[in-house]
């Protein structure tokens, strides 16, 4: 397959670069950026020197048709939107790693994103990416809107137990923790080094963009109503992310339930390892495609608590594309992503 990268000199970009360098299906004809053109791949990240060499050129819609069978699209929000319609022609696959195609409407994009999108023809198109939920709709479609990184960890969370209608779904509560490459590469005042070293905070109170995407697809893939109230924090690290979600269980509902959809939902799921019980660390998963998955009945309380962890630049963005990438081209799921998470 050959592959071409928009908004290759961002985190995602490059993250898609490292992982497709060595797919055995893949071969990368061509990144693009707009504000970069003109340098090469090792000049703006030395530590592709002799790995990946190319040189970045400016967004040509018309050469990407003509010569990629798959286009990923990594740039910061409100650009895909008016990139993909004229992308979209023939045989090219489009997958969206921004959030452009995510949000039913351009509307609701529009309040919550606070920018403009596709025409709601085009968001109609997209299949959304959650690769261990949606296979069959993404083996089949031509513009694929990859998920956020939040919702990917909070999404495989809750909708075992939402879709076999073990809690209440307008009792949720998710407190997620994320580190600093999910702010992106562009420098700001919010993720500079003196700024977020040693400390932790909350930011985007119950207005964050990614709420109405988790909202949405839960609704979606189980006919149930859920309401969130979804709380991100920024951690001084460089990679994961960490999901506790909260949500009253249903009346009578146990902890062999509870295990029983889980087990049920991810049997043959190789990127989901669950592990009823424990405590799951970002390091655990760091450089992988995997989300690691634990829960706690709390009787007392009658609610559950489930902890879920992912690097949000593979798992959250870069990996899951390439994982659904390999669904749309017909390949196994795990092709090109089956390495070791990286420790200590």
């Amino acid at each position: 397959m050959n592959i071409s990268i928009i908004g290759a000199t961002g985190y995602s970009g490059v993250e898609l670069i490292r992982l497709l360098v060595k797919h055995p299906e893949a071969n990368i004809v061509a990144v693009y950026s707009n504000s970069q053109a003109g340098k090469t791949m090792q000049e703006v990240y030395p530590h592709l020197t002799h790995i990946f060499t190319d040189s970045l050129t400016k967004i040509d819609c018309g050469r990407i048709r003509k010569e990629a069978d798959a286009v990923f699209i990594a740039t910061p929000s409100g650009v895909s939107g008016q990139l993909v319609p004229q992308l979209l022609d023939g045989k090219l696959k489009v997958i969206d790693v921004s959030g452009d195609f995510r949000l039913a409407t351009p509307e609701l994009y529009n309040k919550w994103y606070g920018k403009q999108t596709a025409a709601q023809e085009y968001l109609d198109q997209a299949v959304y990416g959650l690769s261990e939920w949606n296979a069959d709709a993404i083996r089949g479609t031509k513009l694929l809107a990859n998920p956020g990184c939040y919702p990917t960890a909070t999404l495989l969370s809750l909708l075992p137990l939402l879709k076999e209608d073990l809690i209440d779904g307008t009792s949720i509560i998710v407190d997620a923790k994320s580190g600093v490459t999910g702010a992106g590469r562009s420098a700001s005042l919010g993720t500079h080094f003196c700024e977020v070293n040693e400390s932790i905070s909350a930011y985007k109170v119950a207005k964050h963009q990614h709420t109405p995407e988790i909202e949405q697809t839960l609704n979606y893939l189980t006919g149930k109503e859920a309401l969130v109230s979804f709380t991100p924090h920024l951690v001084p690290m460089n990679r994961g992310i960490l999901t506790t979600s909260y949500a009253t269980l249903k009346e009578g509902v146990t902890n062999e339930q509870v295990a029983a959809a889980f087990s049920e939902a991810y049997e043959g799921k190789p990127f989901v390892r669950l592990r009823p019980g424990a405590y799951p660390k970002t390091k655990e998963v760091y450089g992988s495609n995997y989300c690691d998955i634990a829960w706690h009945a709390d009787d007392r309380t009658g609610r559950v608590i489930v902890l879920a962890v992912i690097d949000n630049v593979v798992k959250g963005a870069a990996g899951q594309a390439v994982q659904n990438m390999n669904l749309m081209f017909g390949l196994p799921e795990t092709t090109g992503l089956e390495f070791t998470p990286v420790y200590p």
